[in-house]
């Protein structure tokens, strides 16, 4: 028995001088988990029937909370949609990245690239309640992009592909006024009319003259074209230093025409340009060709003059102008722009006031 106590006795003597030699080890760390973006984008299989499929939000979707590498965006000036606000996202997939041409051509996205831009209001009366009324997602297939409407059911749960477009009746507050109109969910052949130049789709506002501004990520501002590259998203070869941008048309500190060529250009630039809808009319309204005057159409004659317009944009005579009365009508007819908007942008016709009767001298 008393040899028994010693073996034992000797065997626990041996643990504790291997543990003694160990002390310091600790187990190294498993490799650190790389996250992964939830996001279900099939080129072979979008659109998708429902939005939810494409898991771009994390979390109760109404609440648009952007899942894992789901970047938001913003841009300098936004496009008038019957005074909906828009929270924009772009995802890409691992690896992809978009390329810069120049500050005022879109950015060149890759295959599998996604713009997702989502409409609401958070002011429906009679409750001041938030609606999202649509999202609209522009994917980059191999041949290019497509487009893709969902509408958003009265439970906020959950959004339905819809190509062939419709009506729903909103009724909002704006400044102190309430506002009631049939919003207008265009159909896919409607996204084409703005979204095309020559043959091929094309984005939207997606330029950096237009990106290039600050965003805050979680509480930290960043500009974004810094983000995209950080992210992944944008190369950073070719970029300039310095971008010539557009600004926010709603600042009142910069200068007025600066403000009119910002509006123009993300309001309207996208039919008025070489190879699209209205290519056949005297104005080209892109931010860097409205250097020109005579592309503004000031003092340009319009293609169906009359005698009470007599000019595109008649110096110190906003009524006499052409385009102030294409943006200051609702007919259908007359109106410019002729899709996206069933109401009067009252501050973006004012701002086209102010600008117009600002100028020196008349035309002849």
């Amino acid at each position: 028995m008393k040899k028994y106590y010693l073996i034992v006795a000797a065997l626990i003597s041996v643990l504790i001088s291997c543990g003694s030699d160990d002390e310091n080890y600790t187990v190294p760390d498993p490799d650190p988990v790389v996250p992964v973006s939830p996001v279900v984008v099939d080129l072979n299989a979008v659109p998708y029937p429902v939005l939810s499929t494409y898991k771009f939000f994390e979390g109760d979707m109404k609440n648009l909370q952007p899942a894992y590498k789901v970047l938001p965006y913003d841009l300098n000036s936004g496009l008038f949609t019957d005074y909906a606000s828009k929270k924009r996202f772009v995802w890409m997939p691992e690896g992809a990245e978009a390329t810069y041409t120049s500050d005022s051509d879109q950015l060149n996205f890759p295959t599998g690239a996604v713009l997702i831009k989502n409409f609401y209001y958070d002011n429906i009366q009679p409750g001041n309640t938030t609606r999202i009324i649509e999202t609209r997602l522009m994917i980059k297939k191999t041949d290019g992009w497509i487009f893709a409407n969902y509408v958003w059911n009265s439970n906020q749960t959950e959004a339905t592909l819809d190509p062939n477009g419709s009506y729903t009746d909103v009724s909002f507050n704006h400044n102190g006024t309430t506002i009631n109109t049939s919003y207008r969910i265009p159909a896919e052949f409607e996204c084409a009319t703005c979204h095309k130049v020559g043959q091929n789709n094309v984005s939207i506002g997606m330029k950096p003259q237009n990106l290039n501004k600050n965003f805050n990520y979680n509480g930290t501002s960043k500009n974004q074209l810094t983000k995209w590259i950080e992210e992944g998203y944008l190369k950073s070869e070719g970029m300039p230093s310095n971008i010539v941008s557009t600004v926010d048309w709603t600042d009142t500190s910069m200068p007025l025409e600066l403000r009119v060529r910002s509006y123009l250009d993300i309001n309207c630039a996208h039919c008025h340009a070489a190879g699209t809808h209205c290519d056949y009319t005297p104005m080209r309204l892109a931010f860097h060709e409205t250097v020109n005057p005579v592309n503004l159409g000031i003092c340009v004659t319009p293609l169906n003059a009359t005698v009470e317009q007599p000019f595109i944009v008649a110096k110190r005579q906003p009524n006499k102008s052409a385009l102030h009365q294409r943006m200051n009508t609702t007919e259908s007819s007359e109106m410019m722009p002729m899709l996206g908007r069933t109401v009067i942008h009252a501050e973006g016709v004012q701002l086209m006031r102010d600008w117009i009767s600002s100028m020196d001298g008349a035309c002849q």
